[in-house]
Formats: C-alpha cells, structure tokens, sequence
C-alpha cells in the first residue's frame, strides 16, 4: 500500500510539474506562407490609385499609410474607398505628418496623441476608413511611443534603415506587432534591385514575410520619394512567378502568436 500511494505522489507531480510548464510556456507563433507587404506613405492619392490600376492583374494588394487626410480632396478620398472596398489597406500615417520622435521630445507624448493621432482616428473612422495600423512619419520611433501606440493600433510600423545582409536585416516580420519596412524608393541609399532581390529570395527560401516601402509610384524618378512603377512590376512577377503572397499590415494581426 504504501508502495502504491509513493508511485501516486511521484505521478501526481509529474503532471503538476508537465502542467506547469505548459501554461509558462511561449505560445508559438502560427504558421504562414511566405509572401511580401508592400506599404506606401503619405498622401499620393492618384499616383497611388494609377498604380493600383496598372498592377491589378497581379491581384496585389496593399497597405496605403495616409497622412494629412483633412487635407485631401473629396475625389481622393473616393479614390482611397474605392481601393479599400477592392481590397487594399488603408493606415495611419500621422494627422500632420510629425516626426514623432522630434515632437515628443519638445511637447511629450500626451501633445503627439492629442495632436497627431486621436484626431487622425476620428477623421479616418468618419470618411468610413477601416484603420487598425500605423506607420510612423520618417520612419523614426521609441519604445515610449510604441507603448502608447500600442492600445490603439494592432500594428505598428517602422522602417529598417540599414543595409545589411537578409539574415540581419530587420524587415522580415518578427513575430511582434512592432515591424519594420526596407525603402524601396530610388533614392534610398541602400536600394537597388540585386539587393531587393537578395530580400525576396530571402523571404521565399526561409519562408518570411517581407515589409517593404515607398512613397509615390512614377513611371519616371524625378526627385526624392518616389519608386518606380517598374520596381513594383518587378516585386509582383517575382511573386507571381514563385509563389509568394500579398499581405496587408493589418494581416500580421491574425498571426501573432498572441495578443501583444
């Protein structure tokens, strides 16, 4: 008898110790196809739309980030629901484009969301936009920021400014609601199509998702900000030609492996 209630006590623990272990333990994250987000900032409504027009027979889809939104006309909001209702995300970008950063540091942070975010969201949410991510204007952001963004959006989006090679590179999602998007304007330092290529292979053979960005599509550069239609005929085939699949920044959502 005794005997039997020792083994009893040993199993007991056993389980209390398996069950503890599990309820500690990390949820995994869930498991996604590769693919690509491609992401575009400010206000350049009708390049936009013009791009959306030429790259549809990719089925493409993506995440517009707009600022300034009072400020755009009613033929460009329509356009922009027009894109929403065909699929695309519309985002955040800042209700006046303040580097947040900058901002915070003169004003603090409780200003930056009285000035550049709760207004943002209430104008969104009146023009019927279906806003749940952001990006930050210049890319720049800190950890304070984020942890007031944070209730506000599900997905947060800053940029990768380096160069470096695709295995250090932070423009794959990481499993965070926080990510990071590579500038595929013509005039970022690091841009080029071998090295944009060295990304895609990146994402299709290690099965990631790749966040790139840009600002205003043109067939032909003539100043800063602006990315080549050309690059985005490029991103598409290789998509189309291996397999990987559009996603949206408000997708990531659904692939957390829990809410953060």
């Amino acid at each position: 008898m005794k005997l039997f209630f020792t083994k009893t006590l040993l199993l007991l623990m056993l389980l209390s110790l398996f069950s503890c272990e599990t309820k500690n333990s990390k949820p995994k994250p869930k498991p996604y196809k590769a693919g690509v987000i491609l992401s575009f900032d400010d206000a350049y409504v009708d390049e936009w739309y013009e791009a959306d027009q030429a790259l549809k027979k990719y089925s493409w889809k993506a995440t517009f980030n707009v600022c300034r939104i009072d400020s755009i006309g009613a033929p460009q909001i329509k356009k922009l629901l027009e894109m929403q209702k065909y699929g695309h995300e519309i985002a955040g970008h800042g209700y006046h484009h303040y580097n947040a950063v900058k901002f915070t540091q003169e004003y603090g942070i409780s200003q930056y969301m009285n000035q550049e975010i709760n207004p943002m969201i209430t104008s969104l949410k009146n023009k019927s936009f279906k806003t749940t991510s952001f990006a930050y204007p210049y890319g720049e952001r800190s950890e304070s920021l984020d942890r007031a963004l944070s209730p506000k959006f599900k997905i947060i989006r800053g940029r990768a400014f380096g160069g470096e090679i695709p295995e250090k590179q932070d423009s794959y999602f990481n499993n965070s609601k926080i990510v990071f998007a590579f500038d595929i304007d013509n005039s970022h330092i690091h841009f080029s199509i071998p090295y944009l290529l060295e990304l895609l292979h990146y994402a299709k053979e290690n099965n990631k998702i790749l966040i790139l960005c840009g600002h205003k599509p043109v067939k032909e550069i003539t100043e800063n900000y602006q990315t080549k239609i050309e690059t985005l005929e490029f991103i598409c085939k290789y998509m189309k030609l291996n397999d990987l699949k559009f996603y949206k920044l408000s997708d990531l959502d659904n692939l957390l492996p829990q809410k953060q």
